[in-house]
Order: C-alpha cells, then sequence, then structure tokens
C-alpha cells in the first residue's frame, strides 16, 4: 500500500529524484547562466511553457527548482517561487498581487522590514495600507469589511510573538475578495499550515528555520498556480534570484528541519516556563505558555508553538545592556531560527530600520529580548540563562 510521506520524510527526500545524476545521492549545485538545446522547436517549446526545461539563470535553475519543490510539498501548495532574500519574496509578492490605489490591511507588529513596506515605502507609491492592533481581532475584521484587496497576516509574530487566528480572518477576508497572504516564518511548515487554514498564499524567509544554519540568505512563497504564477512573472523581470549556491545550502538545512524543529519548540517551552518564573522577568511571550493570551489559538492551528520566544527585563535598553554581555551560549546577532542560541533587542534585530518612536507606536517596548533558541542542551541554556540573570 502507497501511503503519502509525512513531512519527516518530505524534508529529506521531496522533489529531489528526478534531479539527481549519474547515482548521485545529493542534488547538484548549477552554476550554469544559460541552457542550451540542439534546435528551435525545441528551444520555444520550453520558452513557451510547452515542455519543462530553463533557458536562463535569472529566470528558473535546476537546484533552485528543487528547492522550491521541497517547501512547496512540506506547505501543501500547487506550486512555489523564490527570491534571493525573505524581504524579496515578500516585497515582490506584494507588488505583483496588488497595484497603486488598492487597500491592503494589516497588523501592527510584524516584520520590522515588512512594517517599513506598510507605512513609509507603499503609502508613497500610491497604496493604501491600514494597520490594527493585532489583538484586536473585531477591529481587524472591521478594518477588512471596510474594503480589503489583500489581507497580510504574519502569526506568531515577530518579536512579540502574538498569534492571529488564521481561518477566522482568512474567511473575513475571502468574504470581501481579499487575497489572504501570511508570513509563515516563525512556525515553519513543521508547526503550521496556512493554506490549510484558507490562506491563499504563504512566504517565508528561508534564511531563518528552513535553513537553519545562517549561512544562506533566501526567500519562498507558496500558493496556487496562478498566484505563483503572477509573482514568478514579476521577479523575474525585477531580478531578485535565489543563487543556486544558496539554494543548494538551504536544501542541505533543510533535510534536518524536522528534527532541529522538534528540538526548538522543546527548548523554547522550557526557557520560556523558567523565565516566566523568574523575578527579574517583567513579561514572557511564547503561545506555548497556558498564560499566553492567545495560547487555544495557538494550540489549535499550530502542531508546535515554535522556537522563538521574546521577554523584558524591564521598559529600555539599559538592562539589555548589562544581559546580553553575559550569555556565553548565545550569539548576539540580527538572525534567528539557525541550531545556535541567538539574541537581541528589536532596536538591532526585527526592528532596526524603525525608530524608538516607530516601534513605540508598533507596540515593541525597547526593553524587549528576542530570543531563538538553539539546538543546545537544555540544561546548559538554563544554566547560561541563570547566571546571566543573577548577575545583573
Amino acid at each position: 500500500m502507497t501511503t503519502e510521506p509525512k513531512q519527516s520524510t518530505i524534508t529529506i527526500w521531496g522533489g529531489e529524484e528526478r534531479h539527481l545524476l549519474d547515482g548521485a545521492t545529493q542534488v547538484p549545485v548549477v552554476h550554469s547562466v544559460s541552457f542550451g538545446y540542439p534546435d528551435l522547436d525545441s528551444w520555444l517549446d520550453v520558452a513557451l511553457g510547452k515542455t519543462d526545461g530553463h533557458i536562463y539563470g535569472r529566470n528558473t535553475n535546476p537546484t533552485v527548482e528543487v528547492f522550491e519543490e521541497k517547501v512547496r510539498l512540506l506547505e501543501g501548495g500547487e506550486a512555489a517561487t523564490s527570491a534571493s532574500t525573505g524581504m524579496a519574496i515578500i516585497s515582490n509578492a506584494l507588488h505583483s498581487i496588488v497595484s497603486p490605489g488598492q487597500r491592503i490591511v494589516s497588523v501592527k507588529d510584524t516584520y520590522g522590514g515588512t512594517s517599513q513596506l506598510f507605512t513609509n515605502h507603499l503609502p508613497r507609491m500610491g497604496y493604501e495600507c491600514v494597520l490594527v492592533d493585532t489583538n484586536q481581532t473585531e477591529a481587524i475584521e472591521a478594518a477588512i469589511a471596510d474594503g480589503c484587496d489583500l489581507l497580510y497576516l504574519e502569526t506568531p509574530t515577530n518579536p512579540t510573538l502574538k498569534v492571529l487566528d488564521l481561518a477566522r480572518l482568512t474567511a473575513a477576508g475571502h468574504a470581501v475578495g481579499a487575497t489572504v497572504m501570511v508570513d509563515n516564518t516563525f512556525a515553519t511548515p513543521i508547526n503550521q499550515l496556512p493554506l490549510a487554514y484558507g490562506a491563499d498564499l504563504v512566504v517565508h524567509s528561508a534564511t531563518k528555520f528552513l535553513g537553519g544554519h545562517a549561512d544562506a540568505l533566501g526567500g519562498v512563497a507558496v500558493g496556487s498556480k496562478e498566484l505563483i504564477k503572477t509573482i514568478y512573472g514579476y521577479r523575474e523581470i525585477n531580478g531578485a534570484t535565489l543563487h543556486p549556491e544558496a539554494a543548494y545550502l538551504l536544501l542541505r538545512g533543510m533535510k534536518t528541519l524536522s528534527l532541529r524543529i522538534e528540538r526548538q519548540n522543546a527548548n523554547a517551552l522550557a526557557v520560556a516556563e523558567y523565565l516566566a518564573n523568574h523575578p527579574k522577568v517583567t513579561a514572557v511571550n511564547y503561545p506555548g505558555l497556558a498564560s499566553h493570551p492567545s495560547h487555544s489559538v495557538a494550540a489549535k492551528q499550530m502542531s508546535g508553538f515554535g522556537g522563538m520566544l521574546s521577554f523584558s527585563l524591564g521598559n529600555d535598553l539599559n538592562s539589555v545592556r548589562g544581559f546580553l554581555p553575559r550569555l556565553r551560549f548565545a550569539h548576539r546577532a540580527a538572525n534567528l531560527g539557525a541550531v545556535e542560541t541567538i539574541v537581541g533587542p528589536p532596536a538591532t534585530t526585527s526592528h532596526v530600520e524603525c525608530t524608538a518612536a516607530e516601534r513605540e507606536a508598533l507596540g515593541i517596548p525597547e526593553g524587549l529580548i528576542r530570543y531563538s533558541a538553539g539546538i543546545e542542551d537544555i540544561d546548559d541554556l538554563l544554566a547560561d540563562l541563570d547566571q546571566a540573570l543573577e548577575s545583573i
């Protein structure tokens, strides 16, 4: 009896078999910029999309194609396309799906780069962007009902770990004919499948958990064939192509995605529980805690609560300055989702593009610390946090 493979198997085998060469067990890195054909007719068939193939590296590439296919299979979509970074896929998707004069509804505390698009760049180009308090579901629904061409959601949010009800908000978006786009970077397809809750498009910064080793930039989108064709058509001309070497590194990282996420889920929960009971910690944001305002929603739509959390030691950067240098097992860096634990405040990580006033308006306190749990031994991580907190 043949059964559909589980996700942990897809992370290893998905999309690869057709591209293995001469008995090789790993996908090759194809560096060729152009792809030749023996005659004009076979060349034209590929150019017109009648047969599969590649023509020019800015458009498509065999190694990149395998990466896209693996993510497509994990997310359960019809098609996928990629770009050079997470922000490249997000901005290319936005520009190709909606046009100036149309209305985008989103929430206030999305990732800082995305927020900059909504607050600065897109309005300047003639787009109407409405940002609603993330915790106010009824207010989001009201903004959608007032008119919405694209509903942009991010859950859990970066860096406040707020959770949005995907089924409820997607239904509200579709009721007014909106396209629903979800950033699934924090959750990953191992923990959450937005398309299963009605979303039209899922995007990832593949640089983060998908790659998992902090050594390759990339972005990817998964959705219907029609939507992906539209995004690909814009990205092809825009030129933000994912490099085949980066695609290979992302593919290699994804081989252990399921194992890494399982460990990072467990480590993040243990860290969150420890911090929630520490007298020097004023707040902890993690959807796996029963005290999280949207824990029940997260439990409904997530199979795991993720490797990300955030917490506060005070209301300004002074407490952060004293704490971060004392950590031994954590990189102080602007990244997340890697095998190593990574920490930092929004001022230097998720919302470095924003001013302090802009972060305050988005509901992001200066004393917040974003914590990306790695796959280290949990006893070492907890002991490290303990000594760092006790010494401040």
